[in-house]
């Protein structure tokens, strides 16, 4: 993917991954379009700084994804790169039955969003040059945190997606997968500030030196993810599990 001199959608854009990766590729030279539902969070993101852009976007919702797909290419017709990165997360209790709502919201807004996003965007990047669509999917993807099921389901089908996704569009549009560790934003309460997380500037300083290689990597992955990125090819797995999901120390690390 060019580091520099595209026209860049990011979802999610309003906090978080999302706001550090749109100022950071704006820092390196491309325009960027910020989407998200809270417009207030988004002017933040994109205050005072030429050439970056923000859309309200509802991922939640298949008649809003394809009419801010619309406006989207009308407005900017040279987009050529999507970054799926819009997602929530809500702890999950299973040993009894209960309200579903968190948990279809969870695969709505981190699978059904990309999904429904990448194809109302499909035809118009398959005809531009130098087309990526970058995946946020996440180290819970590859070992989950039991507390999180659905989460982590939706972060392990996101990332079955785009391997298909990449080599159904080999040739025409790269596709990346951005897969974090547990990183310092507020995805979850107290997370921002949580010790033995990664801090977000750390995070989005290895991410972009990665995006500055050539090629750039099929997959985004920071040291840190390895431990659960390469879990189970490297046979410790269960290992794994068992340290991700122990309980909490004192300090309120794991």
């Amino acid at each position: 993917m060019k580091n520099s001199g595209n026209v860049m959608l990011i979802t999610g854009g309003g906090s978080g991954i999302g706001a550090a990766l749109a100022q950071r590729f704006h820092d390196a030279g491309n325009v960027v379009i910020v989407a998200g539902r809270r417009r207030e969070a988004l002017e933040q993101t994109i205050a005072g700084r030429a050439d970056m852009h923000a859309i309200e976007l509802d991922v939640t919702s298949t008649a809003t994804i394809a009419d801010f797909a619309r406006r989207l290419v009308a407005d900017f017709p040279a987009v050529n790169v999507v970054v799926n990165n819009a997602g929530i997360m809500r702890m999950e209790r299973l040993d009894a039955a209960r309200d579903l709502a968190d948990a279809e919201a969870t695969v709505t807004t981190n699978l059904l969003g990309p999904i429904r996003l990448i194809d109302a965007l499909i035809d118009h990047l398959i005809a531009r040059d130098d087309a990526a669509i970058v995946n946020v999917s996440s180290g819970l993807g590859f070992v989950p945190l039991v507390g999180a099921p659905t989460y982590d389901a939706t972060k392990a089908a996101i990332h079955a997606y785009t391997v298909a996704l990449r080599e159904q569009l080999a040739g025409r549009v790269e596709v990346i997968e951005l897969v974090p560790p547990a990183v310092q934003t507020g995805l979850t309460p107290g997370q921002e500030t949580r010790e033995g997380y990664l801090p977000l500037g750390d995070f989005i300083d290895e991410v972009m030196a990665l995006f500055a290689r050539d090629p750039t990597p099929r997959e985004i992955l920071v040291e840190r993810v390895g431990f659960l990125r390469n879990a189970e090819r490297e046979g410790r797995f269960d290992a794994a599990l068992a340290t991700l999901n122990a309980p909490r120390t004192e300090t309120g690390t794991r």
